[in-house]
This record gives structure tokens, sequence and C-alpha cells, in this order.
């Protein structure tokens, strides 16, 4: 999804956060500023969903939530709250949680490309930042291909790529898919 600066509203995290549940649309919130969250494309969604059902029954034997684009994220208390596509959450402050998950294990963010340069470049800094997370995933949405980051030793991430044919890994919830299973029934902009 896009996220579409709105100006000139500057504001404090707690204007933001009793203001935009009250909007017609999501807005992520970004040192004083606040960006539209704009729709998705149909592949976007149809990948992230098909993570999403993968992901959840594995999930709930391990007593931890899988939440889909409506679900913000607190980077940190200040600043910056982000809408990934897919986020996951063993903590279980976070599974009572109703406004925010603040201590995600797992970030996913679909790319496309209006997305593709922030999710790469401010987001990606942004969520390795936080001291919980232990993977963030970034699926392309006009080609099979993922990229992971996965927490090493100290301050060091791992990177690794994943093209047709590989076995996506997710280590830290003991995951395993091909990668196929995300781009199931998609319809890539060149096959239509």
């Amino acid at each position: 999804m896009v996220a579409i600066p709105q100006q000139p509203l500057k504001m404090t995290v707690q204007e933001y956060l009793t203001w935009e549940p009250q909007q017609d649309i999501r807005y992520e919130y970004v040192n004083g500023k606040i960006f539209a969250m704009t729709g998705g494309t149909i592949p976007h969604n149809d990948i992230a969903l098909n993570l999403y059902t993968a992901l959840r029954p594995h999930l709930h034997s391990k007593g931890c939530r899988v939440n889909v684009s409506d679900v913000k994220v607190q980077v940190t208390p200040n600043s910056p709250y982000y809408y990934p596509d897919l986020i996951v959450s063993c903590d279980p402050q976070d599974l009572k949680a109703h406004k925010f998950i603040q201590y995600p294990q797992i970030i996913v963010e679909v790319l496309s490309p209006g997305t593709s340069a922030r999710d790469r470049g401010e987001k990606l800094s942004d969520y390795l930042k936080m001291p919980t997370l232990q993977e963030y995933l970034m699926i392309d949405s006009e080609k099979i291909s993922v990229e992971r980051y996965s927490r090493g030793e100290g301050r060091m991430w791992l990177y690794y790529p994943y093209i047709p044919g590989d076995i996506i890994t997710l280590s830290s919830i003991d995951f395993e898919c091909p990668i196929e299973l995300l781009y199931e029934n998609v319809v890539f902009a060149t096959e239509e």
C-alpha cells in the first residue's frame, strides 16, 4: 500500500493515537507527520492473505497471533507507527492488545512499485532496530521473489533471498513453505 503524506498536519503521538481511530482510512505516523494509507492491488492482497492462511493454523498451537494490514505496529513509543502487511507476535502483552502491536516477532511487507523504496529503506531501518523482531520479510508483488532478514548475533542481520523453487523458512516460529504458496492464484500484471 502507498503512504501519501498529508500536509501540513503535524501532531504529537498522543494526538495521533486519539485522532486516527476516528478516520475513515488508516494513517501511519512518523516523527509528527501522518501518512494516508491507500489501497493496494489484488496481487498485493492475495499474497498477504496466502501467507496469513498458511501461518494462522501453524501459530494457533504456539499461542501466537498473526494480523494482516489493518493492525499497526508501534516501533517505539514516540515514533513511528506503521501498518505492515502482516505481523506475528508471540508476546503475552500483544495477545491482549487492542490498539497496536508493540513486540512483533515477524513483520512482512508486500512490495509494490509505490512502496518498495520506503519498505527497503526507512521501514527496514526502523524495523531492524526493534529488540523483539526476529525476521523481516519483503515479498515482491510483481514477480516471484522474497527477501528475508533474520536476526543474527548482536546487531547482525542475515539476508536470505528466495527465488522460484525455494522453500521459505521462518526459523523463529519453525515454519517452512514453498515460495509458490505465497503466489497461489496470483495474476501478475504481465499475465492480464
